[in-house]
């Protein structure tokens, strides 16, 4: 173990576990990370990559989660606060209940004895679901289960209003996915959001449209607007109105019981979990929501609010799988959203922001974004994978292991690791199916 660089690691946070040897002599021993190097403030950011299916991705990420909060409870050396994206299904909507399988959990509970975890689910959590007036257009939860934690208090419905300067300023977000080269997308927005010409005065997502259509109208385009063509307007228009139709629900002119998300962002507690639901929207309202997320959290810790600072959580932790939709070496350099990206992996340690991403292919990742992330968790994937650019520094050995591995199983590089560990986690102490 001393020579893996295993023994005497301070403030220690479990990574998993390795066996050694095999039959009678077999040994289950403990991996533990610092948590200086892994959610800051000497290292921070972690990658999780590989084809391993069965949302193994997200049950190492939501493993390692459960382990930071439960060390952050028990030590209080630095409070931590958690925003995790659930992108597929239902997978996130039970974190807070136990896993009932009375075979997995003979399975887990010796591990979490040993790892020195308790053996609940996530505490303090809270779950938001986008708007719907039948509850479930926009999600894949049932509307019986949303209308009970509504009523109890531990969920909310989100919504988008077009009424302040701040609701205005997230329209960009929507084009994260649009090349804008000649920066025409970027020149309308500004427009809008300096409420220049008939946009003045505009405070609802309707009236909005209206507008806009009016601008695609050679006739009717305000004066004011006039160094943007026609045709620059009606693209524009044509891509606002195409997830503006699909979310309609979701970007509504009062907030009525719903709740703005940055709301509740600034507001984030110690040791809270907040699991925001985006699955079931498309693809540009999914972003829409992470940018969103995102500019809050960055906005809360570089002091936007007047809280203080003894108040907000050290760090704030975002989980967000399918990472490649956001900063893919394909996405547009424009955007918004890999900017912000950009400036978490890069800047995020210093302030408490942590990003904890996963996706299948690493080779797919802004090499800035994976760069900056300290810790790499490896699962299983194929030789086109190994063979790009990512694993020319894997020695040999761990490539061919690569290929090879189980479920439950990843390869975790760390800067206190002296060499790669090839670990297990087990399985989740939360309730992960129907």
């Amino acid at each position: 173990m001393e020579a893996l660089g295993l023994n005497d690691v301070k403030h220690k946070l479990p990574a998993g576990y390795i066996e050694m040897y095999e039959g009678v002599n077999k040994q289950t021993l403990p991996v533990f990370f610092n948590s200086h190097f892994l959610i800051g403030p000497e290292g921070a950011h972690l990658n999780i990559s590989g084809i391993s299916g069965l949302a193994s991705k997200t049950s190492y990420a939501m493993f390692l989660m459960k382990a930071i909060q439960d060390y952050a409870i028990k030590t209080k050396e630095e409070s931590v606060a958690f925003i995790m994206m659930n992108v597929k299904g239902t997978d996130l909507l039970k974190i807070d209940q136990k896993n009932t399988r009375k075979d997995e959990l003979a399975k887990i509970e010796p591990i979490y004895e040993l790892l020195g975890l308790d053996m609940e689910p996530f505490k303090h959590v809270k779950y938001f679901y986008p708007y719907s007036k039948d509850y479930t257009s926009y999600t894949y939860e049932k509307a019986e289960i949303i209308k009970d934690r509504l009523a109890i208090g531990n969920a909310f419905q989100y919504k988008y209003l077009f009424e302040t300067d701040e609701d205005k300023e997230c329209l960009d977000l929507l084009f994260a996915n649009v090349d804008d080269p000649n920066e025409t997308v970027e020149s309308i927005i500004n427009f809008i959001i300096s409420n220049s010409g008939d946009f003045k005065g505009i405070e609802s997502w309707e009236d909005f449209k209206n507008e806009l259509f009016k601008q695609t109208q050679s006739d009717k385009a305000s004066k004011a607007g006039k160094e943007i063509s026609v045709m620059s307007w009606r693209k524009f228009y044509r891509l606002f109105n195409k997830s503006y139709q699909k979310c309609q629900q979701m970007f509504t002119n009062q907030l009525g019981k719903g709740v703005r998300l940055r709301d509740q962002i600034s507001n984030i507690g110690k040791n809270d979990v907040m699991v925001i639901d985006i699955a079931k929207l498309d693809e540009e309202s999914q972003g829409f929501v992470f940018g969103d997320v995102m500019r809050a959290v960055y906005n809360l810790k570089l002091g936007s609010t007047e809280r203080a600072d003894s108040d907000i959580p050290d760090r704030i932790i975002i989980f967000i799988d399918e990472l490649n939709k956001y900063a893919s070496t394909e996405v547009p350099k424009s955007s918004p959203i890999l900017h912000q990206l950009l400036d978490i992996t890069e800047r995020g340690r210093s302030l408490g922001i942590v990003l904890f991403g996963a996706e299948q292919f690493v080779s797919d990742i802004h090499r800035r974004v994976k760069g900056n992330c300290a810790t790499q968790a490896f699962g299983r994937t194929n030789a086109i994978e190994i063979s790009r650019e990512d694993f020319r520094f894997v020695p040999s050995v761990y490539k061919t292991m690569l290929t090879r591995m189980k479920q439950g199983e990843y390869i975790i590089q760390n800067p206190v690791f002296r060499s790669m560990l090839n670990i297990k986690f087990p399985l989740p102490i939360y309730k992960y199916f129907d």
